[in-house]
């Protein structure tokens, strides 16, 4: 049978299964496995089976990933997301739409503690949605507010899509979390005028706030120490060269469970809890990239990653022409499939183009983590917006994705801004590597 249409059978199935509600990684893995045993046999495919699971999650470098996320859940248990929280409300509460702003602010400050975009959602909507709605906010907005706040978790370091993307190409993760810094402050500062607007536009969807004088905005602040610090020595840490990135993420994690327990904010409850999270969520990436794997094998028997990438090289469209066209498949696929399975399943195919077409690596990861991010929130899919749904029942899916589309709209004017201007996410880098 032809190989090509052997790859193409494959991606078919794939979508009918992931269609039919069969999770991504053991869709990507059924079809890796039945694909590579049609065209090698089915012993080979068996030992391909029984190999590639034992050698990704005895990887030492995706270690990284639950030692984030654990990290990210003795926060959130230990109540930092509440801190950054009340800390922006009494910076922002003041202002037309304080509460969303402060919001925003919040999702910002827990992002920096935790590299997962769901986690950081699913947190700031029992902090920050029952607050906004108490005030009068609408649902819906303020749903989607806190579930594209929750995208800036993929891209303030320390992140879990940069770090598979550093993995998967050998670009340095320190880099990469470096590079996604501006850029995380322009999605805050953009997501701020989107709130400004709407105020502006529509006073009466933004209520005012309660004014808090300097002096209670100053004591807001102290209860912070621990984000900052936990910050500061996590990333301090990477750039002073005392540990490395897989390092880091261990000892913050142990660090995040010591703070909790030195303010007496994590009992074994809450312990275990955050201990029983960071399984589950770790489980779930874990098994998307064995299926990612398992797929990627199959890709490469069929020569398709390699037609693939001479065609988008061969494309007579120049070399942003095709950057244009990968940013289009980005959106398209994110409206259909989890970011994760994104990154694996496209990194090996585009990456190579993009190397072959002169662009830089770690401006790329940028380009590409920014784009994955719309797929969190876009229909029919967007898991930060079904996350939200699971813990606010009462608020239609359809409303929620009505209050995602202006922030939407300014992500795509940063993805448009940062192509523009590379600079913006390489400085930090460079000055780093200086």
């Amino acid at each position: 049978m032809d190989r090509d249409l052997v790859a193409l059978l494959g991606f078919i199935g794939m979508f009918v299964l992931m269609a039919l509600r069969v999770p991504i990684g053991v869709a990507m893995g059924v079809v890796g496995v039945l694909g590579f045993g049609a065209l090698s046999g089915m012993a080979p495919a068996m030992n391909l089976l029984g190999n590639v699971p034992m050698s990704v999650l005895s990887d030492y470098n995706l270690a990284v990933i639950p030692m984030f996320i654990l990290m990210g859940a003795f926060a959130s248990h230990s109540g930092m997301s509440q801190e950054l929280f009340v800390a922006g409300r009494a910076w922002f509460g003041h202002r037309r739409g304080g509460l969303a702003l402060a919001s925003i602010a919040a999702c910002g400050g827990f992002a920096a503690i935790n590299g997962s975009s769901v986690a950081t959602a699913a947190t700031m909507s029992q902090v920050a949605l029952p607050e906004m709605r108490k005030a009068g906010y609408a649902p819906g907005f303020s749903a989607g507010l806190i579930a594209a706040g929750g995208t800036l978790g993929i891209m303030i370091p320390p992140s879990t899509i940069f770090v598979l993307y550093g993995i998967m190409t050998e670009v340095d993760i320190a880099k990469l979390f470096a590079a996604g810094v501006v850029p995380g402050i322009l999605a805050v500062v953009l997501y701020f005028s989107v709130v400004q607007y709407i105020g502006w536009r529509h006073p009466d969807r933004m209520p005012l706030g309660e004014f808090h004088s300097w002096a209670e905005r100053w004591a807001s602040l102290r209860s912070l120490w621990a984000v900052l610090l936990l910050f500061g020595f996590v990333l301090g840490g990477i750039y002073g060269g005392w540990f490395t990135v897989q390092e880091a993420a261990g000892i913050g994690a142990m660090g995040t469970l010591l703070i909790g327990l030195a303010r007496r904010r994590l009992k074994w409850v809450q312990i275990r809890a955050a201990l029983i999270e960071a399984l589950r969520v770790s489980s779930a990436i874990m098994m998307i990239v064995v299926g990612a794997f398992l797929f990627g094998y199959f890709l490469t028997i069929t020569q398709f990653t390699q037609n693939a990438v001479e065609w988008l090289v061969g494309l007579p469209i120049g070399a942003y022409g095709v950057l244009a066209l990968v940013m289009v498949g980005y959106l398209i696929l994110g409206a259909v499939m989890d970011e994760l399975a994104m990154i694996l399943l496209t990194v090996p195919i585009v990456f190579p183009a993009m190397m072959t077409l002169g662009f830089d690596p770690v401006w790329f990861g940028v380009i590409v983590v920014m784009a994955v991010t719309f797929g969190m929130i876009c229909p029919p899919v967007g898991m930060n917006v079904f996350v939200i749904n699971s813990i606010a029942h009462d608020i239609p899916l359809v409303e929620i994705y009505k209050g995602t589309m202006p922030f939407i709209a300014v992500d795509v004017i940063r993805l448009l801004i940062l192509c523009a201007f590379p600079s913006l996410s390489l400085w930090l880098p460079g000055l780093i590597a200086r």
